[in-house]
C-alpha cells in the first residue's frame, strides 16, 4: 500500500504551488492559515537552479526590502518532481489581494525593481504560472502553524472528477477524523482552487520542521487503518477509485534567501531566516616570480 497520505488516504500534507507574490505580514506564529492563498510556480531551465536562481530571486527580495513593503512571501525549492520554485502569499480576502496589487503598481520604485528582477530572473525560467486558492477549514486538521522552524513544505494535490466533489469531501472528513485519532501530531491545511487551474483541484499543505515528521506519518499508517476500520478503508478505496481523477505528492525545501518575511520571524530564528552571505574564497597566494635560468 502507498503511504497513507495519498490516494484518498493522503491528507497529512500541507502547502502548494509557487508564487513570486506578495502577502500580508506573516507573524512568527501563524495562528490560522490565510483565507486566500496565492501560489506562483517558476519552472527552471535545466542547470539554472541553485545558486544561480537564488541570486536572481534576491533581486525581488531587495526591491521589497527597499520599499519596506508590508506584504511578505515564502519561497521554497523542489526536492521532487521538475525543477521549480514556489512562492506563497496569504491574504485575509480577495479585496486585500487587490488593494496590495494596486498599491504595488502605484509605487514607481518598487515597480521598477520588480520589472528589472523579472527580466533577469526570466532568463532562467522555462515557464511560470499562478493559482489562487481559498481556505477550506472544514477539510483541514490542526491547521495552526508556527512558521519559525518550518523547513519543508509537503504538498498533496488532488483533481476530482466533475460531479463527485461532495462525496469526495465527505471521505476527506472521514480521513481527517481517523487521522486525528491515529496521529496526535498530524496536521494539514486544505485549499480549493478559485482561479488559475482546473475546477475540482484541492491542495493539502503540511509545513514540516524536519523530514523526521514524514517518518512519523509512515509509522502511524497502521494506527490510521485501525482507526478507519476494515469497512471504512474499503469505502475510502471505492470513493477514491471513482471520484479522484489524479493525485500527487511533492516535497519542497524552504529557502530563506528566496523569501521576504517579517521582522518577527527573522528575530525568532535569525540564523536561518537572515543567513549571512557566504564568505568570499581566500585569494590564492601569488607564486614567487621565477628568475630565468642561466646556462651552465
Amino acid at each position: 500500500m502507498k503511504r497513507i497520505t495519498w490516494g484518498l488516504l493522503g491528507l497529512c500534507v500541507l502547502f502548494a504551488g509557487s508564487l513570486v507574490a506578495k502577502a500580508q505580514e506573516m507573524p512568527a506564529t501563524m495562528n490560522h492559515p490565510p483565507k486566500v492563498l496565492v501560489i506562483m510556480r517558476e519552472y527552471l531551465k535545466p542547470g539554472k537552479a541553485g545558486a544561480m536562481h537564488e541570486k536572481t530571486e534576491s533581486l525581488f527580495v531587495q526591491a521589497f526590502e527597499h520599499a519596506k513593503w508590508p506584504t511578505h512571501y515564502l519561497g521554497a525549492e523542489s526536492l521532487s518532481g521538475k525543477s521549480r520554485a514556489l512562492f506563497f502569499t496569504g491574504y485575509d480576502s480577495f479585496d486585500a489581494w487587490e488593494k496590495d496589487t494596486m498599491a504595488e503598481a502605484k509605487n514607481a520604485a518598487l515597480s521598477a525593481g520588480i520589472t528589472h528582477a523579472s527580466a533577469v530572473d526570466g532568463e532562467l525560467l522555462d515557464e511560470v504560472d499562478q493559482g489562487v486558492f481559498i481556505y477550506r477549514g472544514d477539510l483541514s486538521l490542526r491547521d495552526d502553524v508556527d512558521l519559525t522552524k518550518t523547513r519543508l513544505v509537503d504538498l498533496g494535490v488532488f483533481h476530482i472528477r466533475q460531479g463527485h466533489g461532495e462525496e469526495w469531501e465527505q471521505a476527506v472528513k472521514m480521513v481527517r477524523d481517523a487521522f486525528e485519532k491515529a496521529n496526535p501530531n498530524g496536521h494539514w491545511a486544505c485549499y480549493q482552487i478559485a482561479y488559475g487551474g482546473p475546477d475540482g483541484t484541492y491542495v493539502f499543505i503540511t509545513l514540516r520542521n524536519s523530514a523526521s515528521e514524514i517518518d512519523s506519518d509512515y509509522a502511524h499508517n497502521k494506527d490510521f487503518a485501525a482507526a478507519m476500520g476494515e469497512e471504512g478503508m474499503k469505502k475510502l478505496d471505492e470513493i477514491s477509485a471513482h471520484s479522484t481523477e489524479s493525485s500527487e505528492a511533492q516535497l519542497f525545501m524552504v529557502n530563506p534567501r528566496m523569501s521576504y518575511v517579517g521582522e518577527d520571524l527573522i528575530k525568532a530564528d535569525p540564523e536561518f531566516w537572515k543567513p549571512k552571505a557566504a564568505a568570499a574564497p581566500a585569494a590564492m597566494p601569488k607564486k614567487a616570480e621565477e628568475k630565468p635560468k642561466t646556462s651552465q
